[in-house]
C-alpha cells in the first residue's frame, strides 16, 4: 500500500492538527475538518525526497536533517517511553499506525518560496533522477515539474500569509 503524504499550510499548530485522523485534502465542515490549501504527493516524504528538492532549489548540500520536522501529532509528550509501554498500546493507537502530522522548518518553506521560476524545469528534471524515484519504470518529467510548481506555490502562499508548512502522513 505505502505511505501517503499531504503538504499543507495553516495559520498555526493548533489549526494544523484539527481532526488529525482525516486527510487534509478533504474538507468536511460537518466533522470540523477545515479546508486546507493542500498539495497531495502520496510518496514524497519530508526528510529525504522533499529534502532533496529543497537542496536542489536552494543550491545547498543535501542532508537528512535539512528538512528537520517537528512532530505535532500524535503528541510527542504522550509517546511511549519504554518497550513495555509500546507493547501495551492498543492496536488502533496513532503511535503505531498514524496518521501523523509534522511541521516543516521555516527554512524549507523559505527556500521553496524563493525558487527562481526559470530554474524549475531543470530542478524537476534533476529531482526526477534521484535514487528514490529509480523504482518507477519511467518518471514523467512534466508531472514532476507540475508537482515542483505546486509545492513552490504552496510555500509562497504560506510565506506571504506568515504561515508554516505541515505534512500529514498516513500508512
Amino acid at each position: 500500500m505505502g505511505v501517503f503524504y499531504e503538504y499543507y499550510r495553516a495559520a498555526d499548530r493548533e489549526t494544523a492538527v484539527v481532526q488529525p485522523e482525516h486527510p487534509r485534502v478533504i474538507a468536511d465542515p460537518s466533522r470540523g475538518t477545515p479546508e486546507f490549501d493542500v498539495v497531495e504527493t502520496k510518496w514524497i516524504d519530508p526528510h529525504v525526497i522533499l529534502g532533496q528538492l529543497v537542496a536542489f532549489i536552494g543550491d545547498v548540500d543535501f542532508s537528512v536533517g535539512l528538512v528537520d520536522t517537528v512532530a505535532l501529532y500524535p503528541p510527542p509528550e504522550g509517546a511511549p517511553q519504554s518497550d513495555e509501554e509500546w507493547d501495551a498500546l492498543p492496536e488502533d493507537s496513532p503511535y503505531l499506525d498514524g496518521p501523523g502530522i509534522a511541521e516543516l522548518p521555516v527554512n524549507a518553506r523559505d527556500i521553496l518560496a524563493g525558487a527562481d521560476d526559470s530554474h524549475l524545469p531543470a530542478v524537476a528534471e534533476r529531482w526526477a533522477k534521484i535514487e528514490e524515484f529509480s523504482h518507477f519504470t519511467s518518471v514523467d518529467v512534466g508531472y514532476m515539474l507540475s508537482l515542483v510548481e505546486e509545492l513552490v506555490g504552496l510555500a509562497r502562499r504560506a510565506k506571504k500569509d506568515d504561515q508554516m508548512l505541515y505534512c500529514w502522513m498516513c500508512v
